[in-house]
């Protein structure tokens, strides 16, 4: 298996063997109280050090949660919303949470200048995050680029990383991907710089290179900082409607955008790639593939929250009961809902920008 690329948009399938070669742990959704919807279907699947937030949540000890937006576009996709959610799911029980926008990132690995980057994250990113469930009262937010606490912590981390083991995690290392990397770990452990304290990083399993630079940086520097490693939880990618790669803002016609108008969105789930057999005789009679059929995992990820509802849903498919139509029917009217419950947040959500907690 090559390295894990997190600039790269290739769907990743031998998740079995990625907790195998890079060390990690298997989720266990028991460690945690009322976990969520991804947690319960086994969407999210490895992290890093979860128990140590576990014990947090269960033990009402202090912790944060982190993540960060890339603002290189104007819309996001399906594949973001997971992100959102873990991050609200560790709001909810207790973490201090924080949200950067990776504005020197886009710039050195994207090509975004300064000035688009935090545009679209004000005017948009930012908002959807509020739309997807976050409490704009409990999150703190910043630019990579204004915060000079992060950048010095890079600057330093990067003077304990050789070009090798860069290479040996990324694959490669090029200068803009080595300055956005030790950005990265500034951002992942600024949090701790105001008191030491477990974090939490929730990403897609293609960020793990990041984690791992950043826990090699804490064991060789946690005598000068006192750095807590930070632990990390990682879903399982949503698969772009032709079930070829993940869900990605560079193919736009293979995945859901957010926002998007629900005609699209529903012309999209009709010719999204089927679990259906060739003939109405041959569903009837063997019944569909839930688990090679996208809109299903449009249910199963996203639109379905009751577990007894998808399955009854996976059973009646699977049995030839229900038929492909109807199923995407079915898909087409829960994304329409979705669709315009989150337009309806969005333009709410705008207003609230400028009254954000925003560190100077």
């Amino acid at each position: 298996m090559k390295a894990l690329d997190p600039w790269g948009s290739e769907k990743i399938e031998e998740y079995e063997e990625i907790v195998r070669k890079f060390g990690l742990q298997t989720f266990n959704a028991e460690l945690f109280p009322s976990p969520n919807r991804l947690m319960r279907r086994g969407l999210i699947f490895a992290g890093r050090d979860l128990q140590v937030i576990s014990e947090c949540i269960k033990e009402k000890k202090e912790y944060y949660a982190l993540t960060g937006i890339m603002p290189s576009g104007d819309k996001l996709h399906l594949g973001s919303k997971m992100v959102v959610e873990q991050l609200k799911y560790f709001q909810e029980h207790g973490a201090k949470t924080f949200i950067l926008v990776a504005d020197l990132e886009a710039a050195s690995t994207r090509g975004v200048s300064l000035e688009d980057a935090r545009r679209r994250a004000k005017e948009f990113h930012i908002p959807a995050y509020l739309a997807l469930g976050l409490d704009p009262k409990k999150t703190t937010f910043y630019f990579q680029s204004e915060n000079r606490e992060v950048m010095r912590l890079g600057y330093e981390f990067a003077k304990h990383i050789t070009l090798n083991e860069f290479r040996a995690i990324y694959g490669s290392a090029d200068p803009g991907r080595i300055m956005a990397a030790v950005t990265q770990c500034g951002d992942m452990l600024f949090p701790q710089l105001e008191k030491t304290m477990p974090g939490i990083i929730p990403v897609g399993i293609d960020q793990d290179p990041h984690v791992r630079l950043c826990r090699d940086v804490v064991s060789r520097m946690k005598s000068k900082y006192g750095f807590v490693p930070i632990s990390s939880v990682y879903h399982k990618f949503m698969p772009s409607l032709d079930g070829s790669m993940k869900m990605s803002k560079s193919a736009p016609g293979s995945m859901i955008e957010l926002p998007e108008d629900p005609v699209s969105a529903c012309k999209k789930l009709k010719n999204a790639l089927s679990g259906g057999r060739n003939t109405l005789e041959e569903h009837r009679r063997l019944g569909g593939i839930p688990e090679k059929d996208m809109v299903f995992e449009l249910l199963r990820t996203h639109l379905i929250e009751d577990d007894k509802e998808l399955a009854r849903i996976h059973d009646e498919y699977s049995s030839g009961a229900m038929l492909t139509g109807e199923l995407k029917a079915l898909g087409c009217e829960l994304m329409t809902t979705f669709m315009n419950d989150f337009t309806q947040k969005l333009e709410k959500a705008r207003k609230q920008v400028d009254k954000l907690h925003w560190l100077s």
